[in-house]
């Protein structure tokens, strides 16, 4: 077994449990990529059992913290099954969730979801790599599908000295290999294609979020509804559940504001009250503005600005000026539901960048709730990064 050791100082993180090892905090040792190493403190004390990565600013990823256990095929059957058993108790009213997410689940690089019969995973460090098919045994066993592709097409991949790959990685012999398929999320019907869309198939992390919305748009007689960054259309749909009679849903994407189109057919709405737009959210918002529109519900839901906080002071510009445009459009006593996905952006920034949108827009507002990730994406207590989306409900004075 090879061993690093770290740096004088360096060994807190992993005392309290964080599973990260940077490069700069060892001291010496080294092992071949998703090799497991022994991490141990300057004076030899046992830290962890972690994965070794050559290539990444993370060098190692901790499995363990328990010196007797032993990281091999059970240990991945048992992190796959505790993670599995867990989410029926955190009321996800869906048939499509997360069923392993990462560090939070002791397993870091991976990322499974389920679409109902179907699961889709991304293997995002050489860690998982190395105990791909394991893991891919272990995810049928534990959850009793079929069906698992990958969508290991992840620019963090690239970090690890990866390629990236996508296509079935398990399914019956003989079967037809189709990868879309339709899932319900509380009351809404979606659908969604795992080869083609976003993350794993879908934004599984806004399906509660979406259910708010639905609940706010009834609760404020909400008629005129805009979305950002509207993707498929989850929130538009929501606004149509909760009696909106006009819905503008905003993308750059052609093919997913078709599918948005056919998610207001699915759930059963007049196709004349969605209007699909493609083209940019920016130039939208302002020529938006000059035509002295307004809307009594708005959601800003960008893609990720900042996936570092190296990358934060250029991503709050950008943030602060779709906000400070959306305030200007929401009516009085509207409501604003905003969000970032950008963990180099954390939760007490995001709101100092919206209340300066809104000083900048002349527009003061009651948060009125703040906004996280469904809780099959959990985030642990030693582990605050992975609280990534992040969002506020704000009510215009």
């Amino acid at each position: 077994m090879k061993t690093i050791t770290l740096r004088a100082g360096k060994e807190r993180s992993l005392q309290r449990r964080h599973p990260w090892v940077f490069q700069g905090s060892i001291a010496k040792g080294g092992g071949d990529p998703g090799e497991t190493v022994r991490v141990q403190s300057h004076d030899g004390q046992f830290l962890a059992w972690g994965s070794f990565s050559p290539t990444s600013q993370i060098r190692v990823r901790a499995w363990s913290f328990d010196e007797a256990e032993r990281i091999d095929a059970a240990f991945f059957q048992r992190r796959i099954a505790q993670a599995v058993a867990l989410r029926p108790r955190l009321a996800i009213h869906s048939d499509a969730m997360r069923l392993i997410h990462g560090e939070a689940d002791g397993l870091p690089g991976l990322v499974v979801d389920r679409y109902a019969h179907l699961l889709s995973a991304q293997f995002l460090s050489v860690g998982v790599e190395r105990w791909r098919d394991v893991i891919a045994d272990a995810l049928l066993q534990a959850t009793g599908c079929q069906h698992l592709y990958e969508r290991s097409d992840v620019g963090v991949r690239e970090l690890e000295g990866l390629p990236q790959r996508t296509g079935w990685l398990r399914h019956p012999e003989g079967d037809p290999l189709v990868t879309e398929l339709a899932i319900r999320e509380h009351d809404l019907r979606l659908s969604l294609d795992v080869a083609e869309g976003h993350k794993t198939g879908y934004y599984l992390d806004q399906r509660d979020n979406r259910k708010l919305f639905a609940d706010l748009v009834r609760q404020l007689n909400a008629q005129r509804v805009l979305n950002c960054y509207s993707y498929t259309g989850g929130f538009s749909v929501a606004a149509l559940m909760g009696g909106a009679t006009e819905v503008i849903s905003v993308d750059s994407s052609g093919p997913a504001l078709e599918r948005a189109k056919a998610h207001v057919a699915l759930n059963g709405f007049d196709a004349s009250l969605h209007t699909a737009l493609d083209a940019d959210v920016n130039a939208t918002l302002r020529r938006l503005i000059t035509e002295g529109q307004q809307f009594d519900a708005i959601v800003l839901d960008p893609p990720k600005f900042a996936p570092t906080a190296a990358h934060a002071e250029r991503a709050a510009r950008a943030y602060k000026d779709i906000n400070r445009l959306a305030f200007r459009l929401l009516s009085p006593g509207g409501a604003l539901l905003t969000f970032s996905c950008s963990g180099g952006i954390s939760a007490d920034l995001f709101h100092k960048i919206v209340a300066g949108a809104g000083l900048d827009a002349g527009v003061d507002g009651y948060i009125v709730k703040r906004l996280e990730a469904s809780p099959d994406h959990p985030t642990t207590v030693t582990f605050p990064e992975g609280e990534y989306l992040k969002g506020l409900v704000i009510l215009r004075r």
